[in-house]
């Protein structure tokens, strides 16, 4: 019998190591979680015998578990069952002295039995528990970082994506337009956000975040993942295009040749990945002049005019390259005020002139009506001193 109990603890050794290693628990706290289970389980079912200040210790070796009562030292007892006298306390080992605590086994007869049917559910709520907590911390270090995910189904819009130990929703709005996803394709997707949930972790995922496109020229361009060229910013509208704007921390290394690659091959990397999204690539600079004249590529800029209102210019182009500048439907010219955060009113050469022109004529306007009416004012300030002039003679008249 002695060695049937014998092998039976051993067995819930290695059946609490068996989940450990399984579940990514740790050892440490399955056996901590256990005691405190059989901890209430004996208060449960042995209140009346006893203390209900107790401690259970379970060998990790053995499986062995024992009870043991706690009772504090204190020089008046109140509570025999959860204290005891200081010079009882000494009988038993005269190093003890006032407020140590002295512990006592008082390990029930088949308390292993009993315990464990109190214990499960505790333990199962508690492994459940930890696994929560392991998988949110798994993915709350991923957080605006990428992840690849299996596509498992559909639902009225929404995609639902197997991630191996969780599932997410890729929702309709972070869809990039015109993608079609089938069932058991592999995606890229960018976590934008990973919330606690008693259900598990919450993975909210994006395939239209600027974030998607700086990770995977991360990925791609070695230059960017060690620090030597930097992305400075990106403006992006998915599935369309996307403009990035990059800076190089070396001399030596131009930053729109490291992000293109060898014939192109690492932007057109990202790309496919994409589905043929189109991306410019712009040579930052602290000169937001040069900035923003980069950032309307490939329109050429002839003039950027700072306005005195804040964050907004004017930027002149050939006649032929205004509709490029604009872009179709304003697409360019909006991404490049992103890239920026300058606001940017774009005309061509010859609108920009035919404007100082007007502005030149209505200047000469204002310069014209001013002295009219420099002129008036000194008519009329001569006519009134004529006429007290004449005033003076008359009173002069009349008095002699």
């Amino acid at each position: 019998m002695a060695k049937a109990t014998v092998k039976k603890k051993d067995e819930v050794i290695l059946a609490l190591k068996a989940i450990a290693e399984e579940k990514g628990i740790s050892e440490e706290m399955l056996f901590e979680t256990l005691e405190d289970a059989m901890i209430a389980a004996y208060k449960k079912n042995y209140v009346n015998s006893g203390s209900q200040n107790v401690r259970v210790n379970i060998d990790r070796e053995t499986g062995e578990i024992k009870v043991f009562s706690l009772r504090r030292i204190v020089e008046e007892v109140m509570d025999p069952q959860d204290e005891i006298s200081l010079e009882e306390a000494k009988e038993i080992d005269p190093r003890y002295e006032l407020l140590d605590v002295v512990e006592n086994e008082v390990t029930p007869a088949n308390f292993a039995r009993v315990a464990a049917q109190s214990a499960k559910q505790i333990v199962t709520q508690r492994i459940k528990e930890a696994e929560r907590s392991i998988l949110y911390n798994q993915y709350h270090e991923k957080e605006f970082d990428v992840i690849m995910g299996t596509v498992q189904r559909k639902d009225k819009g929404n995609i639902y994506i197997d991630l191996g130990k969780t599932e997410t929703v890729l929702t309709p709005q972070e869809q990039i337009p015109g993608e079609n996803y089938q069932f058991n394709d592999k995606i890229l997707l960018y976590i934008v956000e990973v919330k606690q949930n008693p259900k598990g972790p919450m993975i909210s995922v994006s395939r239209t975040h600027p974030g998607l496109v700086k990770r995977l020229f991360e990925k791609e361009v070695p230059e960017i993942y060690e620090g030597i060229v930097e992305i400075k910013a990106i403006s992006r509208e998915a599935g369309s295009r996307t403009k990035i704007a990059v800076y190089s921390n070396d001399s030596e290394v131009e930053p729109m040749g490291a992000c293109v690659g060898p014939r192109g091959t690492r932007v057109q990397n990202i790309v496919n990945e994409l589905r043929n999204e189109k991306i410019d690539i712009i040579k930052w600079s602290k000169d937001p002049k040069e900035f923003i004249a980069n950032a309307l590529s490939p329109a050429k800029v002839l003039d950027v005019i700072i306005m005195n209102e804040g964050n907004a210019c004017k930027v002149v182009v050939e006649d032929n390259q205004l509709s490029l500048a604009i872009g179709k439907e304003g697409q360019n010219v909006r991404l490049a005020a992103k890239l920026t955060g300058w606001k940017i009113d774009i005309k061509s050469k010859k609108q920009y002139e035919q404007e100082l022109l007007e502005k030149a004529e209505l200047e000469e306007d204002v310069v014209r009506t001013e002295e009219i009416l420099v002129d008036a004012v000194t008519e009329e300030a001569e006519t009134a001193s004529e006429l007290m002039e004449d005033t003076d003679i008359q009173e002069e008249d009349s008095e002699a």
